[in-house]
């Protein structure tokens, strides 16, 4: 069964300059009890451009009703936000992936001193997905994501770049199929610039139970990441390791790292699209200079 959009689904955007904070709403989206992802009219890709120049410092992501009630996260499969004029340090063939969420709806809090460089007019991809595992019926949800923000008048912020390190590498699709039961899949790929990872969390869909992120130069393991799951096996919430008290993980130009996940899928079925995973932080690198110049010149 093709799946099928909903042209009925807009974003809306409000900036608040006082705050500094900056609202996009997407919606409405109709989620029937019991509904799969096929069954449901998705979204189309949707735009917008930032409105000022300045750093993203936090995102704050959450699931409404039309009145504003907050809904249950396991409603979004996941949602990704990509800067249309740059490349992805990591998959030089991608736009940059500079915000992602599934259902356990994870807040990125600020961090002091740094941020994503944003520049008014920059254009922005918002790619979603939505289901409704639950009894209950939802006909007007809607996705709110705030993001924090700081002007480049009034701040001088260090630029990190958002590193998504994919099981499925550089694929064109994250999504990949579960078989019932064990799962194990693992994903090599090569740091093209050196820097400093802050810290690393992970998205992973219902079923996931882990994910390991290794150095393979070094044969090092960066960081485990095991997963929150409730009795059916649903996502709740994946943890996040820090490593800002040691000055960060560096890692070299030319390493080799490797993420698996572990998924046990108990539905009995096989899950078409059910699985993603990607270890994901914020990478600074040691010159911000030449990463500026590569993701600009692979837009070009």
């Amino acid at each position: 069964m093709a799946m099928h959009h909903d042209p009925a689904a807009k974003l809306e955007i409000h900036d608040d300059p006082a705050a500094q904070v900056l609202t996009v709403r997407l919606g409405p989206i109709h989620l029937p009890a019991h509904a799969d992802h096929i069954a449901v009219a998705q979204p189309a890709d949707l735009f917008f451009r930032i409105p000022f120049d300045g750093w993203l410092v936090a995102y704050h992501p959450r699931l409404t009703d039309e009145a504003g009630n907050t809904l249950p996260a396991p409603l979004l499969h996941h949602v990704a936000f990509w800067n249309t004029g740059r490349s992805d340090f990591i998959c030089p063939t991608h736009e940059e992936h500079i915000f992602g969420a599934g259902s356990e709806l994870n807040d990125w809090p600020a961090i002091p001193g740094i941020g994503y460089r944003v520049h008014a007019r920059d254009r922005m991809r918002v790619s979603s997905m939505f289901y409704n595992p639950t009894d209950t019926g939802h006909a007007q949800t809607y996705l709110e994501v705030k993001m924090e923000y700081r002007l480049a008048s009034g701040a001088q912020l260090k630029s990190v770049y958002p590193a998504w390190f994919d099981v499925r590498q550089c694929a064109t699709e994250s999504e990949y199929d579960l078989k019932p039961g064990p799962n194990v899949t693992s994903g090599t790929l090569k740091m093209e610039h050196s820097g400093i990872l802050l810290g690393v969390g992970g998205h992973m869909h219902n079923y996931g139970r882990q994910l390991v992120f290794q150095n393979l130069t070094r044969n090092d393991n960066i960081a485990t990441l095991d997963s929150k799951l409730d009795a059916q096996g649903r996502l709740q919430s994946m943890p996040v390791v820090y490593f800002m008290d040691r000055g960060g993980y560096h890692l070299g130009k030319g390493e080799m790292v490797k993420v698996t996940a572990t998924y046990q899928n108990d539905s009995g079925h096989d899950l078409p699209g059910g699985a993603m995973g990607m270890v994901v932080g914020y990478f600074m690198p040691d010159s911000d200079a030449d990463m500026w110049q590569s993701l600009v010149r692979g837009k070009r």
